[in-house]
């Protein structure tokens, strides 16, 4: 615990000489370093989606300085210090954890996670649940936050199977407005609805929608690019080849990813017999 104090220590005294003796340094204002706290939380998103322990490591050191270097331009107009910033979230973790620092009981992780929301509604005097769900989230990361937040004063299906009659009845709707011709306006509502559908599902069987949707992003662009490559080595433009010639080099890079993900598995199981 002393070093980890004394590393933090050492942060801080640096950030104080760079914010002293650094030209850039001393300019940066909290709205400067907005876009590039942004940037960082990306590349963190990034590490975390490889799984690299090592990049992890590495932005969550970048992301720290940010902290830091906000709560040190915002002591020199007596706004806060980081000791301030500590002390609201060590006061926050402890009033919504009361199962830990109270009285109450808990049965299980969504208990714990219903009664977080609950005392956070009342510590925030917000007129609505969804009040704290900012209006700047993503699309995909704001719905499953919406769902998250009615869950927990109880508006929600009681187990998977009945979500999942709702994702079929939604893509039945989308469709027969599809194949009906119906106005655009139309098929957009459906289609919100289908997704919404999907991803409430995602929430029931413990799978982040965002994550998954961007795992599938990323093995899409990859295989794509193997086609590519394919093309070139060929000397014969995407353009020129059929689906069907297309889709042996796309099997081709899933074999290969399939593969890869063998290797993956079996070089963990040695690893735990050792």
């Amino acid at each position: 615990m002393e070093e980890k104090v004394a590393a933090f220590k050492r942060l801080l005294e640096i950030m104080d000489e760079l914010r002293t003796r650094c030209p850039w340094d001393q300019k940066q204002t909290i709205d400067s370093l907005r876009y590039l706290t942004i940037e960082e939380t990306y590349e963190l998103s990034e590490a975390i989606l490889q799984k690299n322990m090592e990049s992890i490591k590495k932005e969550l050191g970048d992301l720290m300085l940010h902290l830091v270097f906000y709560s040190k331009i915002a002591s020199e107009t007596n706004s806060f210090d980081i000791k301030d910033v500590l002390d609201n979230i060590i006061d926050k973790l402890i009033h919504r954890h009361p199962h830990i620092f109270g009285n109450v009981v808990v049965k299980n992780a969504k208990e714990v996670h219903d009664n977080w929301e609950k005392i956070k509604l009342l510590e925030k005097g917000n007129k609505s649940v969804l009040s704290g769900v900012p209006n700047g989230l993503p699309a995909v990361v704001k719905a499953y936050r919406i769902q998250e937040k009615v869950s927990g004063v109880g508006f929600d299906w009681e187990n998977p199977e009945q979500v999942w009659e709702k994702v079929l009845e939604e893509l039945n709707e989308l469709r027969e407005v599809a194949e009906n011709g119906d106005d655009q306006k139309r098929k957009e509502h459906e289609l919100g609805d289908l997704m919404f559908a999907i991803i409430n599902y995602a929430r029931f069987i413990g799978v982040n929608p965002e994550d998954a949707l961007e795992r599938t992003n990323r093995r899409f662009i990859k295989r794509f690019k193997y086609l590519e490559d394919k093309s070139k080595e060929l000397e014969r433009p995407l353009h020129e080849m059929n689906l069907a010639e297309m889709d042996v080099y796309w099997n081709e890079a899933k074999k290969a990813e399939e593969t890869i993900s063998n290797e993956g598995d079996s070089l963990a199981s040695l690893r735990k017999k050792d």
